[in-house]
């Protein structure tokens, strides 16, 4: 039996990230799941509570009610997996073989809740739950075709070229070209090796350091053949799954441009992340991270011909326009942060310590970015 819901969802929108409520169990009684003892509501009357602990039938109840309503059982909880209500099972041995393998094995899963809830900058325990609800989404159903996407980005950093077209490149669920805008270093010898190695279609568009960014911008997209475009930032990181939960973000909630939340910033200089929840996420919004907007290739107007800026322009004139945009979850992204001055985006690093959220040491992303 494989993971495909039969029901609709409107995906996760409306997530809490810090509940206000335990988890709550969930039993199958007669012909349907409740919780408390009453019929299961609609995902937007559980987003305060932690969670749902699944607790199974008896293999003699499952077996009385047959494969309809084994067929049943497993739709339910599937919607709620791809609504993003974070679930689990005790005991994690007792999964019963009609599950199916995936949702199981994230059922079993002890990372979460068996996390402390600890007062502190470092605390971690709602961000467990939060990417735990992550990959239950992710159980959605995808489309038959494999969406294509055309990835945009700019660079005059030649040092970060190889990487950030490895990332592109490790994007799962999607087929994607980059187009690529070489902003002063053409000739570069770290440039040329990076796009020689690349391994997905590109396409490079050069234009002297003089150029204005959206200008440059605007020309490698020009060249777009994907259903699909993607804005990439050169400097920052970004998970395997990226463009897949951008995809998934869009499809579940019908808007026009979809985007993340920036929350994770690693400060170069400090060498700290920090974490950042002031913007919420799964929601509508006028802003969303820069560096992740995605739309649909026909629905883009260009970009302002803008020496700095070209996001947060592009963002405001489709809004203005009537635009709906959805700013699903940061985990699998991480804003770069060194001097200002290298930055399109100018803040300083003090900023960032003052509205995080949580801090660590070192490099400390979501365990959604799968970093080495």
């Amino acid at each position: 039996m494989t993971a495909t819901p039969s029901v609709d969802t409107r995906g996760a929108i409306g997530f809490l990230r810090t509940p206000t409520e335990g988890i709550a169990p969930l039993r199958w009684e007669g012909a349907r799941w409740t919780v408390e003892g009453a019929p299961l509501p609609e995902p937007d009357a559980l987003r305060t509570w932690a969670g749902l602990s699944v607790e199974w039938p008896s293999a003699k109840e499952a077996e009385e009610f047959g494969e309809a309503g084994r067929r049943a059982a497993v739709d339910g909880l599937l919607a709620l997996a791809c609504a993003g209500v974070p679930l689990t099972a005790e005991p994690a041995a007792d999964v019963p073989p009609w599950v199916p393998a995936d949702l199981g094995r994230l059922l079993a899963d002890r990372a979460w809740p068996a996390v402390p809830r600890e007062l502190g900058p470092r605390c971690v325990a709602d961000l467990r739950r939060e990417e735990h609800s992550v990959r239950l989404r992710r159980l959605a159903p995808r489309p038959s075709l494999t969406p294509t996407v055309s990835v945009v980005m700019s660079s005059m950093r030649p040092h970060l070229l190889g990487s950030a077209l490895d990332q592109i490149a490790r994007q799962r669920h999607v087929q994607v070209e980059v187009l690529l805008g070489l902003h002063g270093i053409e000739d570069h010898p770290l440039a040329r090796r990076a796009v020689e190695a690349c391994a997905v279609p590109i396409r490079v568009v050069s234009a002297g350091a003089d150029v204005p960014f959206g200008a440059l911008l605007n020309r490698a997209a020009s060249h777009a053949s994907g259903d699909y475009l993607a804005k990439w930032d050169d400097d920052d990181w970004y998970g395997p799954d990226h463009l897949a939960d951008l995809l998934l973000a869009k499809r579940a909630s019908g808007a026009d441009i979809v985007g993340t939340a920036a929350e994770f910033f690693y400060l170069e200089p400090l060498r700290t992340t920090i974490r950042r929840t002031s913007y919420r996420s799964e929601t509508w919004s006028d802003f969303v991270a820069g560096g992740t907007i995605l739309l649909d290739r026909d629905g883009f107007p260009g970009f302002e011909p803008l020496t700095r800026g070209v996001d947060a322009a592009l963002l405001k004139a489709r809004h203005a326009d009537g635009a709906r945009i959805y700013r699903t979850h940061g985990l699998g992204y991480v804003l770069r942060r060194s001097l200002s001055e290298g930055h399109t985006w100018q803040l300083p690093l003090s900023h960032f310590l003052k509205v995080a959220h949580n801090q660590w040491r070192g490099f400390r992303p979501s365990l959604l970015m799968e970093s080495t």
